[in-house]
């Protein structure tokens, strides 16, 4: 495998993995009060838009990594908005 899908499979592997205890948390808690919405809303439109990229270039460590944080950002969104404060 080259080095540049290596170093893309790691830093895809590392983001999304460190993404992971957060949205445990907010499941389990149900705490969304220290989670902005404006912020959550451009930062799952920005996932949305990593992985169309990573689709139109066939970037897979791009598409595998932006889709799982794509499903992990939607939950924490949805969560928020029925639940904020």
């Amino acid at each position: 495998m080259p080095i540049d899908n290596l170093l893309g499979y790691g830093a895809a592997f590392l983001t999304t993995v460190s993404f992971v205890p957060q949205a445990w948390l907010t499941f389990r808690t149900r705490d969304v009060s220290g989670i902005s919405l404006s912020m959550y809303c451009a930062f799952t439109l920005g996932i949305a838009l990593w992985l169309l990229y990573g689709l139109a270039l066939g970037a897979w460590p791009i598409v595998v990594a932006n889709a799982i944080t794509l499903m992990l950002a939607l939950g924490i969104l949805v969560m928020k908005l029925r639940f904020r404060n």
